[in-house]
């Protein structure tokens, strides 16, 4: 009696090499997909705790401790806003004022000139006017909503939100 696997006919058995070969790699494979996941599980578990989620599916999660921001939109005009901020007071160090307008501020710190060309800002509209001594910067969203305050921000650089109307001096600081 000669070996079976050899890929000839012995005794009445035909078996094909390569075809075992793939059997056993698909078989490994798939006991490799349920093992390998149950090795990291604490005695008793049956989900691992990578996929266990204390907030429901699609809320937004902070980006940092005390982050204020309410959504991703929200995340995004917050963090242009303080781009914007911080920009302004390392202008007004090397100028002994700020700028007057998003294109002048344009290279200073990681305030950009494509940051400066469009006032679109996904879900927000950011508004910029000069003042005497100072600036008004505001973020608007398309939709005012739990999720898309409106915020406000002056030279002192305090960001103030509201739910409800346009962001003013007077609205809640959430900074």
């Amino acid at each position: 009696m000669g070996n079976v696997l050899t890929g000839g006919i012995e005794e009445g058995i035909v078996v094909d090499k390569n075809w075992m070969k793939r059997l056993w790699a698909a078989v490994l494979g798939l006991l490799m997909v349920w093992i390998i996941p149950m090795w990291g599980q604490a005695p008793g578990q049956s989900v691992p705790p990578s996929t266990t989620s204390t907030s429901a599916p699609g809320a937004y999660q902070p980006k940092f401790p005390g982050d204020p921001a309410r959504s991703e939109s929200e995340a995004q005009a917050l963090g242009y806003m303080r781009v914007v901020l911080r920009a302004q007071k390392e202008y007004k160090k090397r100028h002994d004022n700020f700028a007057e307008s998003l294109s002048a501020l344009a290279g200073t710190g990681s305030f950009t000139k494509r940051m400066a060309r469009s006032t679109e800002r996904g879900d927000y509209t950011a508004s910029f006017r000069s003042q005497k001594d100072g600036f008004i910067l505001t973020m608007t969203p398309k939709q005012i909503d739990s999720e898309h305050r409106s915020f406000y921000a002056e030279e002192d650089a305090v960001i103030h939100s509201d739910d409800e109307k346009a962001a003013d001096q007077s609205s809640p600081k959430i900074k």
